[in-house]
């Protein structure tokens, strides 16, 4: 679903970056430990859309967390966020690690938000179980 609305924004003509919580959370420490954050934080408030896959999978550090809060911040009201997340709000503290800073983005997040729960089975383990009937067939 994620990757369809990221496809339409796309084809709308907006600069959309489509990642994974990790893989932002992981690029963000980089750039500071490069003293290059401000310069990815400018390139990052700057997309139309940031699409941020898997968050809560994997939890954060303490780092981690600040930095992508400091981002989903500094895009607040400037630019859409997308996040996909297996998780109910009530459990994002575990990935975030402090129920202060998990209050504060949901606070961002919620405001002006579209919410897409989405309940059924995994698309992936249809796929397998229907691939595996064939195959036994």
């Amino acid at each position: 679903m994620a990757l369809a609305l990221g496809l339409a924004a796309c084809q709308q003509g907006l600069t959309v970056r489509f990642t994974t919580a990790p893989a932002i959370v992981h690029e963000l420490m980089e750039a500071r430990d490069e003293r290059q954050l401000l310069r990815l934080q400018k390139q990052l408030v700057k997309q139309k859309l940031l699409i941020i896959d898997e968050l809560g999978f994997v939890p954060l550090s303490k780092t981690g967390a600040e930095l992508l809060f400091e981002l989903i911040s500094q895009r607040y009201e400037h630019g859409s966020i997308l996040i996909t997340s297996n998780l109910p709000f009530d459990e994002w503290t575990e990935t975030f690690g402090s129920e202060r800073l998990t209050g504060a983005l949901l606070d961002r997040l919620t405001h002006h938000v579209s919410i897409l729960e989405m309940n059924g089975d995994s698309y992936r383990l249809a796929q397998s179980r229907a691939k595996q009937f064939k195959d036994n067939s």
